[in-house]
């Protein structure tokens, strides 16, 4: 049984790396915590002697119950109420990730942008996609997680990538310029100044608001800036109950907003060109809890 001291610290190194590939998969934090408490049971049930490289291993059990996991998703999805958006999660990466183009890579691969993207995947292409763009796995490693051949993993590859690159919409990307248009939009919106807020709008704006059949939200995106705006200044008309703050989500500034210390939405901008393209706005219940910075590396 692989429950000593020695083994556990050997979980313990690749647990960030774990959780970053079973969230990617998955889009919520509560599944991508079961599949890599599910993989920690393996891992302490499996005589480790002759498993020769533990990262590789862990990676195989995690992606493999992703996967699986995401089979069986696909019913529940379509009987999601309203619109599905990702689980938010705190992404101030800080010293643990100082090299620039490191920490680009991970916040792009986690944004809540491609991670949308990424449900119209299968669930083969998607883990392709995220342990190749995301971690830079090697095809033949690849390969041996999935028990596919190297020429089958390339395929999957090069589909998954063009199916990204086709889909993904183009956003401004620099941190200082989307958390200044943030502020921005909050004091319009919260002060009401719809005119103000209108500018900061691109005419074809979309809202996107997910409440999961659990709490107050637009079943359906609403599309044209001034319809944007105004369900905006007459939701912000609520502002005063509300402690709200600025935080990094996702590798982007986002809104968080909270009554009596409890996290009620995240809504989060996408912007092109220093207008807002986008309005994502979470307020599934089920969905708020990864606003805990340290539950969740990824």
């Amino acid at each position: 049984m692989a429950t000593d001291t020695a083994d556990t610290d050997e979980f313990e190194a690749h647990r960030g790396l774990l959780t970053g590939v079973a969230y990617r998969m998955l889009g919520r934090v509560a599944d991508a915590e079961d599949v890599v408490q599910e993989a920690w049971l393996r891992w302490s049930a499996h005589d480790t002697a002759d498993v020769r490289e533990p990262r590789a291993y862990l990676v195989r059990i995690t992606t493999r119950l992703a996967v699986d996991r995401l089979r069986r998703a696909s019913a529940h999805r379509e009987a999601y109420v309203g619109s599905w958006l990702p689980e938010p999660v705190v992404t101030a990466y800080g010293p643990a990730v100082p090299d620039t183009a490191e920490r680009a890579v991970l916040a792009d691969s986690v944004s809540l942008a491609v991670l949308i993207v990424l449900e119209s995947l299968s669930p083969l292409e998607r883990a392709v996609f995220v342990l190749r763009e995301a971690f830079g796995f090697p095809y033949a490693e690849i390969a041996a997680v999935l028990d596919r051949g190297e020429a089958a993993v390339r395929q999957l590859a090069g589909r998954a990538r063009r199916h990204v690159e086709e889909r993904r919409p183009r956003y401004d990307v620099d941190p200082g310029a989307r958390r200044e248009l943030t502020e921005r939009f909050l004091a319009a919106a919260g002060g009401g100044d719809l005119e103000a807020l209108l500018a900061l709008l691109a005419p074809d704006v979309r809202l996107v608001s997910d409440g999961g059949g659990k709490a107050k939200a637009a079943r359906r995106d609403i599309v044209g800036a001034d319809k944007v705006g105004r369900f905006l200044v007459a939701i912000a008309a609520e502002a005063a109950l509300y402690d709200l703050r600025v935080m990094e989500f996702n590798g982007a500034p986002a809104l968080l907003a909270l009554i009596g210390g409890r996290p009620d939405l995240i809504l989060q901008l996408e912007s092109r060109e220093g207008r807002v393209e986008t309005v994502h706005i979470v307020r599934n219940p089920d969905k708020l809890d990864g606003t805990e910075p340290g539950r969740l590396t990824v």
